[in-house]
């Protein structure tokens, strides 16, 4: 994938989702390097930028941390001098970030086009549904545990916090599913089914101790003794990134570099997860890439950016390659562009807040339940 001819062609179409005002529309790369420096700077303290590892590298260079969602949150919580957090990654992390934020902190995404479709396929009314269908079904819902995936909207969270439920992230899934299972007999995984269906299988439980609930479907989908069965309920969403990696091309690699691994993403499928060599969540296969013996040869599924930054981090010692000869992007993450970048800080500078994130009152409350609980778990 030619990541540069995607930044020429996003260029020419970039006020079309968050409107920008002219001035920003055609400025050149060193100009608005030189400005978000210029801006920065005078903002100080004042101003925290958090880039999450899919960034774009013309974006993520000007962050003062980077990671995955929850460290990038946690991040800007123990930055209590900000008085602005500038998240540079999709909506449901700039709600995390405000849930978790100060009482003096405001919270920043540069585009409110950058949404998260895997979010997207969980919502507050189909979650209500699901829970008085199950019950409808028979299925004990005091003995049900909700776990989302951090990668969900503030009101899921929400819901999962009023009802017992905790959050996750790819990192601490196995440690959080299998609290859940101690204060229940069964759970509801949502909204990625395969994070759900890959941690479970690790941890034990069989693919037919396992159902999916297809929230466009009356019941999920279900007969009640399918729901009744499941030890493990995965809803049915996924990530668009993961998804698109295949056995096939694990088989390509493996051919092309006999002595090579593979490395995948919990949110890959099952069998591609399978026929990896290994699989672990963002900070994880960073980390194991960093400490492999040089020499060594790795496929990575997961998103392109991080990809191609890996590769050059580790070049000559070691080579990294996509799994996906095509590359796989985030395209909702690829929506914030220095454009927005500028503009966000530019406006601080003149006493204009834009975009700013607020997750209301009583659904933070809850939301923060949920996320509490996945904190203390050890």
């Amino acid at each position: 994938m030619d990541i540069h001819l995607l930044n020429q062609v996003e260029k020419q179409s970039i006020g079309e989702r968050q409107p920008l005002p002219e001035k920003y529309l055609r400025l050149s790369d060193d100009e608005m390097d030189e400005r978000i420096v210029a801006a920065k700077k005078t903002l100080g303290d004042r101003v925290v930028i958090l880039g999450h590892h899919y960034q774009r590298d013309e974006v993520i260079k000007f962050a003062d941390f980077t990671g995955d969602s929850l460290k990038l949150a946690r991040a800007a919580a123990s930055r209590g001098a900000a008085e602005f957090i500038v998240f540079c990654g999709v909506h449901f992390m700039a709600e995390s970030a405000d849930i978790l934020r100060g009482p003096h902190q405001k919270v920043v995404l540069p585009d409110l086009a950058a949404g998260c479709s895997m979010a997207d396929m969980a919502a507050e009314d189909q979650l209500d549904i699901c829970w008085r269908e199950l019950d409808g079904m028979g299925v004990d819902v005091k003995g049900l545990v909700p776990v989302t995936y951090i990668n969900s909207s503030a009101a899921i969270k929400a819901f999962c916090g009023s009802h017992g439920g905790v959050v996750c992230t790819s990192t601490n899934a196995a440690g959080v599913m299998s609290w859940a299972w101690e204060q229940g007999e069964r759970l509801l995984m949502l909204p990625d089914q395969h994070l759900g269906r890959n941690t479970g299988y690790r941890l034990g439980v069989p693919l037919d101790r396992m159902a999916i609930w297809d929230p466009h479907e009356i019941d999920g989908g279900l007969t009640a003794d399918e729901a009744r069965n499941a030890k493990l309920l995965l809803w049915k969403g996924h990530c668009s990134v993961h998804t698109r990696f295949t056995v096939q091309q694990i088989d390509a690699f493996r051919k092309a570099h006999p002595g090579g691994k593979v490395i995948a993403h919990p949110e890959c499928t099952f069998d591609v997860v399978q026929a990896a060599d290994v699989s672990g969540s963002t900070e994880f296969i960073i980390d194991t890439l960093r400490k492999s013996p040089k020499g060594s040869v790795w496929a990575v599924a997961t998103e392109i950016h991080l990809v191609n930054r890996l590769m050059h981090e580790l070049a000559p010692d070691r080579t990294v390659v996509t799994l996906d000869p095509f590359g796989c992007l985030c395209s909702t993450m690829f929506r914030v562009s220095p454009n927005h970048l500028l503009w966000i800080l530019e406006g601080l500078l003149e006493g204009t807040i834009h975009n700013q994130i607020v997750v209301p009152e009583e659904t933070k409350r809850c939301a923060r339940l949920a996320l509490d609980r996945m904190l203390e778990i050890r």
